[in-house]
């Protein structure tokens, strides 16, 4: 196959990955996973009634005509605590002392805030009225026993997660995590940590991709390998071994030192595209050997970064289970017309700022490759067929930066 068009890579990206198998896990470890199925509640809560606040437990009908000059006197019958069972049962003109989370006593339909009260001895005395349920939480008020508590394919956020253990969970079944491999190759190319021999440079492009799957929360192992056909080759053969995905950093294109995937291809993988046509990102090629997926991304940052973002992450992410693939995405207005080519999918780093009633984005000039990336806060595609995006556009951005993450 040929050079392809983004969305023919897209399309076929996703038609070759499935999710992984569900396992079950507890919920803690549940956090940022993808349910495999409905979770359904399996008790009430809370379990009984309980109050809101601290006061008294009342009928209510007692105190209808309460008021600070004609205070209603009521007679003090106990106490309960958060956890606590009174066990006995309200009458006309008592009251119990209750505690904020503690279980309403039968014959009480409502709680008295302590504010509106004052005790002298055995009595109560009530300068307010309190309404039926005033102050109470009724049984199965925040999750009631077969309610639906997820759906499958949900992204399990923590709120989410403390609303599943309300409903009786303490473990869920989700969609494995994937481990993936990051190999990076070049002689030039030197791991973070160690010294920095005169002529290379650090393997920035390597901890950007490990950097975007931790933060999808992705399992990830690294490695650096110079530019030797047995040892790229050994190293790949045991990352597929031990991993669900494979991406490889650099050695993608054709050169005598471009490695990576004519070793692939000696080894049998099924390629399914190589070279695509977007910008920057233009050499990935993607396939699959033993069914395990393999992204091969370019060396060049704004390239490796770009098609890792547009190509490999959709993939990844439907691997982990998720429904919505992709960055985010948020509308804008375009600052400055931004250029293209007519062949080709061209991807624009750049900036959002708040207007005065919406977002806007600015291009960002790539003076500094990594900087550029680094400042970018979002990324607008001009599609292929289209030369130009002109000023004052409303578009479709997608979004970088955790903190504007919808």
């Amino acid at each position: 196959m040929g050079i392809i068009s983004y969305d023919q890579a897209y399309a076929l990206t996703l038609d070759n990955i499935d999710p992984l198998d569900a396992e079950g896990v507890t919920l803690i470890q549940a956090v940022g996973r993808i349910t495999t199925e409905d979770l359904f509640a399996r008790v009430d809560s809370p379990s009984v009634a309980v109050s809101l606040k601290d006061g008294y437990a009342i009928q209510s009908r007692d105190i209808a005509a309460a008021c600070l000059e004609q205070p209603v006197l009521l007679r003090l019958v106990g106490a309960v605590s958060a956890g606590g069972d009174w066990g006995g049962e309200i009458h006309p003109g008592e009251a119990l002392r209750i505690l904020s989370g503690a279980p309403l006593p039968r014959g009480a339909d409502a709680v008295v805030s302590e504010e509106f009260t004052s005790l002298d001895g055995e009595q109560v005395a009530v300068v307010n009225d309190a309404y039926p349920r005033r102050n109470t939480l009724p049984r199965g008020a925040d999750v009631g026993r077969g309610q639906l508590l997820a759906r499958k394919g949900d992204i399990l956020r923590p709120p989410l997660v403390g609303l599943i253990a309300a409903g009786g969970y303490d473990q869920v079944p989700v969609v494995k995590r994937p481990r993936l491999a990051i190999v990076a190759t070049g002689d030039e190319v030197v791991a973070p940590g160690a010294p920095l021999p005169q002529g290379k440079l650090y393997a920035s492009n390597l901890v950007t991709l490990a950097a975007w799957c931790a933060r999808f929360g992705f399992d990830v192992a690294t490695k650096v390998v110079g530019d030797d056909e047995a040892l790229i080759r050994r190293s790949l053969l045991d990352c597929l071994e031990a991993c669900d995905a494979l991406l490889t950093s650099g050695g993608a294109w054709s050169g005598e030192r471009d490695l990576v995937v004519h070793i692939l291809d000696d080894l049998g993988w099924q390629k399914i595209y190589h070279r695509v046509r977007i910008g920057p990102g233009k050499a990935i090629g993607f396939g699959l050997y033993n069914d395990k997926p393999i992204f091969c991304l370019p060396g060049g940052p704004p390239s490796n970064h770009m098609a890792f973002l547009q190509l490999a992450l959709p993939g990844l992410q439907k691997m982990a289970g998720w429904q919505h693939l992709g960055l985010p995405r948020t509308t804008a207005r375009l600052l400055k017309s931004v250029q293209g080519q007519i062949d080709w999918t061209q991807f624009v780093h750049g900036r959002l700022e708040s207007g005065q009633s919406e977002l806007v984005f600015h291009p960002l000039t790539p003076k500094s490759r990594l900087q550029m990336m680094a400042q970018a806060d979002a990324i607008v595609a001009i599609s292929e067929g289209q030369a130009e995006i002109p000023a004052g556009t409303l578009i479709q951005a997608q979004v970088l930066k955790h903190h504007l993450f919808g």
